[in-house]
């Protein structure tokens, strides 16, 4: 069987591609014990862009992408944020983008394997037609259910399924963690019993909250803060001037404060944010990519005794001083993905918000005319939207809606 996508490969100059390709249909599992499952088709219908793939195209520019390949393939269709029609089913649905021989996705061991649609292992969304474990088309709201054509405001903001179900994992972990760091000291000073203490221990660990840099992904984390914590503290950090669009609507949603630090040290962007929430931060959540996180939150003690270090950016490389690290009972984690159940709330959740204001559409003509330009030029430049879409197969979209 082939189909029509885009595809990255290890190719200095051009990692990215457009044309036509072979499908496969391996078996596949979504959890170990659960039985393996050839895919059933499904048609793509509208794609988001994650910088992830981005990622991905560049390590295919430096030959390094052999090993995300399927088995036996030289390639990868790329793309893991979007929704398919199942024509089988007759229903609209979310990839899981997630599976394997693994008994949670989030925490598989040495003994245990993964794939990722459009990621690793196994071909995603940037085709017309592929094949999905049905175990791993997950449904929609009762309300979408029966529809030929999904509204273009819907799609949108499903096309954020997969990083808004990292953000409801993340706070599952910054929960999980910081009331098992902190219960303790909660429970000596309010002489309280330990079911008490820990649920004081999750609340309070997002008192004064710092979220360093500004994009999809940090405004995920906050939202899911200031969804479970309404009393929580948040502090975006980012290079933006405050007055521009996604600074605004980052505000507006999470309920939050802003720095930019555009034109400061980091030495005084620590100062700034110990100013501004009031003292150091209980939570540090790092988003940015860049190494000025760790050095603001650790060199200059922008974060405060007993909080918590989520370093979320993947590229930098955490350095901290034992000494002070020790005595101030600092904790770092690090973990990313998530579960079927984080994904289904992540549905539930973005069907009734505003993030399809934020998603603006490149046309798919001119995407899959030069997929290397749009990448670097359009998508993930300076300027670029806070994020780009694009509607791969009209006959299932209500573009008026």
């Amino acid at each position: 069987m082939k189909t029509f996508g885009t595809y990255f490969r290890n190719d200095k100059d051009l990692p990215i591609a457009y044309g036509e390709i072979n499908l496969i249909n391996p078996e596949r599992q979504r959890l170990r014990g659960e039985p393996l499952l050839e895919g059933i088709e499904a048609y793509p219908v509208f794609q988001g862009f994650c910088g992830t793939d981005f990622e991905l195209m560049k390590m295919g520019r430096d030959g390094k992408l052999s090993a995300k390949f399927p088995d036996g393939e030289s390639r990868l269709i790329n793309g893991h944020e979007g929704v398919v029609w199942v024509p089988s089913q007759n229903r609209f649905a979310i990839v899981l983008i997630r599976g394997g021989d693994s008994w949670d996705p989030t925490r598989y061991t040495e003994d245990e394997t993964y794939f990722e649609y459009g990621c690793d292992g196994a071909d995603g969304l940037f085709c017309d037609k592929n094949y999905f474990n049905p175990d791993m088309l997950l449904e929609l709201p009762e309300e979408y259910k029966g529809l030929k054509k999904l509204p273009l405001s819907v799609a949108k903001k499903l096309s954020f399924a997969d990083p808004y179900a990292c953000a409801v994992f993340q706070l599952e972990r910054m929960e999980d963690l910081g009331e098992a760091q902190n219960f303790r000291v909660e429970m000596a000073k309010h002489k309280c019993s330990e079911a008490e203490a820990r649920a004081i221990a999750k609340d309070n660990i997002f008192a004064k909250t710092v979220i360093f840099g500004l994009g999809m992904t940090g405004l995920f984390i906050a939202d899911q803060i200031r969804r479970n914590h309404p009393d929580a503290k948040i502090l975006f950090i980012g290079r933006s001037e405050e007055t521009s669009k996604k600074v605004v609507f980052s505000k507006e949603i999470a309920n939050a404060d802003y720095l930019c630090t555009a034109d400061l040290s980091e030495e005084v962007t620590a100062e700034k944010i110990i100013e501004m929430l009031g003292g150091r931060a209980t939570m540090f959540v790092g988003t940015s990519g860049t190494n000025v996180e760790h050095r603001v939150a650790f060199e200059h003690k922008a974060l405060g005794c007993n909080g918590i270090y989520n370093s979320f950016s993947l590229g930098p490389k955490v350095q901290y001083d034992t000494m002070p690290f020790g005595f101030e009972n600092h904790l770092i984690f690090a973990s990313i993905n998530f579960r079927q159940a984080h994904m289904e709330k992540a549905i539930e959740v973005l069907v009734d918000s505003r993030y399809d204001e934020v998603v603006e559409l490149i046309d798919k003509g001119e995407f899959i005319a030069d997929p290397l330009d749009a990448y670097e030029n359009k998508i993930f430049c300076k300027g670029a939207p806070l994020k780009t879409g694009v509607i791969w197969n009209k006959e299932y979209i209500d573009e008026d809606k």
